[in-house]
């Protein structure tokens, strides 16, 4: 029995962790989970599964709920989560928390003695440096649960790391694929969230759309799998069927297919090195696939995606300066504050005029992120004065 910590739990990777739990209720054992302020989802979730204890946002929804499960402990807060991670009564902690408030509770994590499995791209994306270095100190292993990350994963499984030539991460072009930069001027929230592959949260569904998605895919694969940026390649594929692919010295090239269900890399990142049955409806079915397509990206049309291996390459604060703008000018798009364009203007004006510094330590990460907040924030106070 594997015991299980799951931070986002009320989120889409959350739910389907939890789908996968209870299709294997003899392998996996959820003791604690986080969510934020979906206290309504919460409640769904503890009709399904019995916890020992419960951190949410809000102190006064843990104090409610606390007199509706007395057997249930309640905490709040990022202190709260901290306090989950840092336990030591479970095996693995599944981070699907969305942005860069997942970053420290990894780091916890890593440093009280576990293992994770991580969906949240920000803690990477951030601070790779120092999940990196405190992964060889406590000799810890993080498991990928991105279907890119995930798909390259299980193409190293039995090969040497040293013999991989290039990597190469597929992205589907997200809702605006075929739309020129002239046609993204007006596109509305709702057009931006209508994915056409993939069910996911809404922010990252909005930077499957602007490519700032797939940009953080390129520095997470860096860090995961510690090969330089100039041997990871991103290709357009619009079906999602390959994953991702390894490309080795050989030219013998590898690559991962599957349905676009999010659960396979989940439950593959809980039970590696073994595979377990996955309860789906359509598995792949590659009779009824009649073409696959497979284009070089345009960074002229995708900024981001090239900004991202700018920042990456460069190192210390970019990538968490990139982060934050780009986390504040999401939300402001979709509470309709900035155009969808407006976006990648404001990420690549904070990464640009950003003071470089090195990243040694979390305040130095704090600092970074701070900065790029307040940035955007600014940027997004004048265009709507």
């Amino acid at each position: 029995m594997k015991r299980l910590v799951l931070l986002g739990a009320s989120g889409s990777i959350g739910m389907q962790t939890i789908d996968v739990v209870l299709q294997h209720p003899q392998d996996f054992e959820i003791v604690s989970l986080g969510v934020g302020k979906n206290i309504n989802r919460l409640k769904e979730i503890l009709t399904k599964i019995t916890v020992n204890t419960v951190c949410v946002q809000e102190e006064k929804d843990a104090s409610q709920l606390a007199l509706s499960y007395p057997k249930i402990t309640f905490l709040h807060g990022d202190a709260g989560m901290i306090n989950l991670v840092q336990r030591q009564d479970y095996d693995l902690l599944v981070n699907a928390l969305v942005g860069f408030v997942g970053f420290l509770p990894t780091l916890r994590a890593v440093e009280s003695g576990h293992d994770v499995a991580l969906a949240n791209k920000e803690t990477l994306v951030c601070g790779g440096k120092l999940i990196y270095e405190a992964l060889h100190k406590y000799h810890r292993s993080l498991y990928p649960i991105d279907s890119e990350h995930s798909a390259i994963f299980q193409c190293l499984q039995g090969n040497r790391i040293d013999q991989v030539n290039r990597l190469i991460i597929t992205a589907s072009g997200g809702s605006f694929r075929t739309r020129s930069r002239e046609e993204l001027k007006n596109v509305t929230v709702e057009q931006a969230l209508a994915h056409p592959n993939w069910t996911m949260g809404a922010k990252i569904t909005i930077d499957s759309a602007d490519m700032m998605n797939k940009g953080f895919e390129v520095i997470e694969a860096h860090w995961l799998f510690g090969i330089d940026y100039c041997k990871i390649d991103v290709v357009m594929h619009p079906e999602s069927v390959v994953h991702s692919m390894v490309e080795y010295v050989d030219h013998s090239t590898m690559a991962q297919l599957g349905a676009p269900d999010m659960r396979l890399p989940i439950q593959y990142a809980l039970t590696w090195p073994q595979r377990y049955p996955l309860l789906q409806n359509e598995p792949l079915d590659l009779t009824k696939i009649v073409e696959l397509h497979f284009l070089k990206p345009d960074v002229r049309r995708f900024p981001l995606l090239a900004l991202a291996y700018q920042a990456g390459e460069k190192g210390g604060n970019l990538s968490a300066v990139m982060n934050a703008a780009n986390e504040v000018a999401n939300a402001a798009f979709r509470q309709g504050k900035i155009p969808f364009l407006m976006i990648e203007e404001i990420v690549i004006e904070a990464v640009n005029k950003a003071p470089y510094k090195e990243v040694e330590n979390v305040q130095d990460l704090l600092a970074a992120d701070a900065w790029g907040r307040s940035y955007a924030m600014k940027q997004i106070e004048g265009a709507e004065q």
